[in-house]
């Protein structure tokens, strides 16, 4: 007897990761949300870098490079908004950049693609 493993619905997934930001757990909703093959497209370059990262490892460097680099005093999520395979969530983030000592608030839409219970590209738009 063969065992299948029930694929999230966009919906479930999407539910789940806006669940995992909403407790701050970011790298969690990574590790166990995304595709190997994720695709992630930001606004902007951070600096030195692209604003596409392409595979798993990539895209846990740029988290990697956030943490490192931003002290979050808070994070409010609003969402998801779901259409089919793809769904959008809000993130409002007050933060301080670690480097220069500098903190303001950053508002992002964030929008997602759902291929076989994983997320296959983000993309995230917000003000330079």
């Amino acid at each position: 007897m063969t065992t299948q493993t029930q694929v999230m619905t966009t919906q479930e997934l999407a539910d789940k990761l806006v669940g995992l930001c909403r407790e701050g757990k970011f790298e969690e909703a990574t590790g166990s949300l995304y595709s190997e093959e994720i695709v992630s497209m930001e606004a902007g370059a951070p600096p030195g870098g692209s604003r596409e990262s392409k595979g798993l490892a990539a895209v846990k460097g740029k988290g990697e490079w956030w943490a490192a680099n931003h002290e979050v005093h808070s994070c409010t999520v609003e969402g998801p908004l779901v259409a089919g395979s793809h769904f959008a969530c809000t993130f409002k983030l007050d933060v301080t950049f670690k480097p220069d000592g500098r903190r303001f608030v950053m508002e992002e839409v964030a929008v997602y693609k759902v291929v076989d219970g994983k997320v296959v590209y983000e993309e995230f738009f917000y003000n330079m």
